[in-house]
């Protein structure tokens, strides 16, 4: 039977960046996939992270900059990227972002392997 999820679980995270989770671990216990809608300030950014997992980065508004090892991908509203599990790679909105991050499989804190 199909399942609806009404509303998502909040995610409390530092530095303003409000997750919303809607499949994945915290809210429905589903270890295969994460579907969450991310909005981040201008300035935010994260440690760099090696995670175990791939990750979709559907950017609804503002853009998201992914840092990898090669340079700096700017990845603006109406874009999309794809990293893959094991590529070093840090994510800051210096802008501002709204943007929906998939994870296969799910986003897990154990297995995302952020740096410091």
């Amino acid at each position: 039977m199909p399942q609806l999820i009404a509303n998502p679980v909040r995610v409390p995270v530092p530095g303003g960046k409000q997750i919303e989770e809607y499949v994945g671990r915290a809210s429905t216990g589903t270890a295969a996939v994460s579907v969450a809608h991310m909005r981040s300030p201008a300035g935010w950014q994260e440690p760099a992270q090696t995670p175990e997992f791939d990750e979709v980065t559907l950017v609804l508004g503002g853009a998201v900059h992914v840092e990898h090892d090669d340079g700096v991908l700017v990845v603006s509203a109406g874009q999309a990227v794809l990293t893959r599990a094991g590529e070093r790679v840090r994510y800051t909105t210096p802008e501002g972002a709204d943007y929906v991050a998939i994870c296969l499989p799910a986003f897990a804190a154990d297995t995302v392997h952020r740096e410091g």
